[in-house]
C-alpha cells in the first residue's frame, strides 16, 4: 500500500482529467438553441447537471485507467499518467472512482429523473466500453461518438427542450468527427500498432481518414442544413432593408452567418487531425489558437443573433 505524499492530491487531480471537462459543455447546447440561456433558473439548472456530468465522466476515466494500466504503461505518452506511473495506486484510484460516480449519480437524480437514467446509461456504455467495446473497431468510434450525443440530450432533458432533427443531425456529425479523428490521431502517433489499442489493428491509415472526411463534410452540412431551416427572423431595420433589395439576403437565414466559421474550424480541426495532433480534442481546444478564434467567434456570432436583438426567436431546436 502506497503512502500519501505531498504529491498525492495533484496527482489525484491529474487523475481526474479536469481539461476533459471541456467536452460536457456539450449540456448547454439545448439551452443556448432553446432561447433560454439568459434564464437564471434553466442556466442554474443546467450548470449544476454540467457539474454532476463532469464528477460522473471524471469517475469513467479513472475506471478506465484501472482497466488500462498494462496497456497505458506502454503507450509513449500514457504511461505518466498516475496510475500507470504508480503514483497512485490502484486501490486509491477505485475509491476516488466509486465516490465520483455515486456522488454525480444522487446529484443527478436531484436534479431530474430523466438526467438520472441517461447517466446511468452512460456509466453503463463506458463500463462495457472500458471492458471490451473498445478493443472492437468501428464500434469504439460509435461508443466515443454516442457519449457526446448522450451530453447533448442530457441538456435538452433537464430543460424539456425539443430538438429538431436538423440539430439531431448535427450533433451526431459532429460527434462522429471528433471520435474518427481522435482514433486517426493515435493511430498516426502509434503508426497503427495495436498493443496499447487493440482496435488499431483493425484499421487503415485510408479507411481512418475516410472517416475523418466522411464526418467532416456532414458536420458541416448538417449546421447549414439547420441554420437554413430553424434560424430565427430578424427584426432590426438594417437586415429587414437588405431583405428588400434583394430576396437573396432572406431575413430569416442569419443563422447562416456561421457556417464560413464552421467551415472554417472544420479545416482546422482537420489538418490537427492529419498531423497526429488531435488524440486529445479537448486540449486541442484550449490550445489552439485557430480554434480557439473561430470557436470564440462562432459563439459570439450565435448568441448575438438568438439574443442580442435582432432576431426573434422561439425554441426551434
Amino acid at each position: 500500500m502506497a503512502n500519501f505524499s505531498a504529491d498525492t492530491p495533484i496527482q489525484l487531480i491529474k487523475l481526474a482529467r479536469p481539461v476533459h471537462w471541456v467536452k460536457n459543455l456539450g449540456i448547454f447546447a439545448a439551452l443556448v438553441f432553446s432561447g433560454g440561456l439568459m434564464d437564471p433558473i434553466q442556466f442554474k439548472t443546467v450548470f449544476w447537471a454540467f457539474l454532476a456530468f463532469s464528477l460522473l465522466a471524471s469517475g469513467i476515466y479513472i475506471i478506465n485507467d484501472i482497466f488500462d494500466v498494462e496497456r497505458d504503461r506502454a503507450h509513449p505518452r500514457k504511461k505518466n499518467r498516475p496510475i500507470a506511473s504508480g503514483k497512485i495506486p490502484v486501490w486509491m484510484a477505485a475509491v476516488v472512482a466509486a465516490t465520483l460516480l455515486s456522488t454525480a449519480l444522487v446529484w443527478a437524480e436531484a436534479i431530474s429523473h430523466f438526467f438520472f437514467i441517461l447517466l446511468s446509461i452512460y456509466v453503463v456504455m463506458q463500463i462495457a466500453y472500458s471492458v471490451a467495446l473498445k478493443h472492437i473497431h468501428v464500434v469504439d468510434i460509435l461508443i466515443i461518438a454516442a457519449g457526446f450525443v448522450i451530453r447533448v440530450y442530457s441538456g435538452a432533458f433537464i430543460i424539456e427542450a425539443h430538438l429538431s432533427v436538423w440539430f439531431l443531425l448535427c450533433v451526431i456529425s459532429v460527434a462522429l468527427f471528433l471520435a474518427a479523428g481522435k482514433r486517426r490521431a493515435e493511430y498516426g502517433s502509434l503508426g497503427g500498432a495495436g498493443e496499447t489499442r487493440k482496435s488499431l489493428a483493425g484499421y487503415s491509415r485510408e479507411l481512418l481518414n475516410s472517416y475523418v472526411t466522411m464526418f467532416g463534410n456532414a458536420a458541416w452540412m448538417s449546421w447549414a442544413l439547420f441554420t437554413f431551416y430553424e434560424s430565427p427572423r430578424v427584426v432590426t431595420n438594417l437586415w429587414i432593408f437588405l431583405a428588400e433589395l434583394s430576396n437573396t439576403a432572406s431575413i430569416n437565414k442569419l443563422l447562416m452567418i456561421t457556417i464560413p466559421v464552421t467551415i472554417f474550424g472544420i479545416m482546422r480541426y482537420e489538418s490537427l487531425i492529419f498531423a497526429e495532433r488531435s488524440e486529445a480534442p479537448e486540449k486541442l481546444l484550449l490550445t489552439d489558437k485557430g480554434l480557439i478564434i473561430s470557436v470564440f467567434i462562432w459563439v459570439f456570432l450565435v448568441v448575438w443573433i438568438l439574443y442580442g436583438g435582432v432576431a426573434t426567436y422561439s425554441a426551434a431546436i
